[in-house]
């Protein structure tokens, strides 16, 4: 069966909580002798997982480039492929997703994927053009939550939607010229929250496929928000109400 490697502390504790099952070994920095590195040693002897003691080098080139924090896991098996359908068709109550439209940049989708698992969200949906992928990058940047949160890429965001509302679930575009203000507006509980690149915004065809366009109110001098900041205020709003 392949393998794959996991890194950062978040990414390989949320892995051992989640399905320890998966992880064959782990490897840490020997130098690292601090609190955080017991606690994860002390977990992963609690799940019967093998450890091994590493030096900082031969880590920098199993991640090239990362921040591995001196622990690195190896995973059994590739990242699932998550299907619409299959999430939605097993809810066991309105549905809460948030839908990505042209983000590029991986950290900003880890940013996202993480706001998405501390706000509850079934799902993140997203287009596989124009969109950057599950990457190491992303991953390592969601601190474990891309192992949690079912990431859907989808041929045709904008036939995706219209297959959403036909399910009944309310699709709402975020944008800064939008009339209504989010706290301000009314929305059922089944909701799909649309956000766009930072700067570019929804392309035309996701704008016109939502129900309703909302704008987060800005009491400063700056005009927008990144992405993952838009995403955690609109779905912390919707979690509130959803309560």
């Amino acid at each position: 069966m392949s393998s794959r490697l996991i890194y950062g502390f978040h990414a390989v504790t949320a892995k051992l909580r989640h399905d320890p099952g998966a992880v064959k070994e782990i490897l840490i920095d020997a130098t690292r002798q601090d609190a955080r590195a017991r606690d994860l040693l002390q977990h992963a002897e609690l799940q019967g997982v093998k450890v091994v003691a590493s030096d900082g080098k031969r880590m920098d080139g199993m991640a090239p480039g990362a921040k591995h924090q001196g622990v690195i896991a190896r995973i059994e098996g590739g990242r699932k492929v998550a299907h619409l359908d299959d999430v939605l068709d097993t809810l066991e109550e309105p549905a809460f997703l948030l839908v990505l439209d042209g983000i590029t940049d991986p950290r900003n989708l880890g940013a996202c994927l993480r706001v998405a698992d501390a706000a509850g969200v079934h799902a993140v949906i997203a287009p596989k053009d124009r969109a950057v992928g599950l990457t190491d990058v992303a991953a390592k940047t969601a601190c474990g939550a891309a192992e949690t949160v079912p990431y859907v890429m989808v041929t045709n965001l904008a036939r995706t939607l219209r297959e959403l509302q036909e399910r009944e679930i309310w699709v709402i575009g975020t944008a800064g010229e939008a009339e209504s203000d989010l706290y301000a507006a009314e929305w059922p509980q089944a909701t799909a929250w649309v956000m766009g690149a930072e700067g570019e915004g929804m392309r035309r065809l996701t704008r016109e496929n939502c129900d309703q366009l909302v704008k987060i109110p800005m009491h400063g001098t700056v005009d927008s928000l990144n992405v993952s900041v838009a995403a955690g205020v609109c779905l912390f709003e919707a979690r509130r109400r959803r309560s």
